[in-house]
């Protein structure tokens, strides 16, 4: 998920420098969501990965 983001970053990146604001806006917005939800999971997987204890 964090690879997705980063990817719709560069496009961002690239878009703007080119001149595509409208593509560069959305991508870069698509890389905000993506990041969101991914630290959103990982510290869902930090929380629920340490309260079920060692395994057996």
């Amino acid at each position: 998920m964090l690879g997705w983001a980063i990817s719709f970053l560069i496009i961002a990146l690239i878009a703007a420098v080119l001149g595509f604001g409208g593509v560069a806006g959305t991508a870069a917005w698509i890389a905000k969501v993506l990041f969101v939800v991914f630290l959103v999971l990982f510290v869902a997987s930090l929380i629920f990965g340490r309260t079920r204890g060692p395994a057996a």
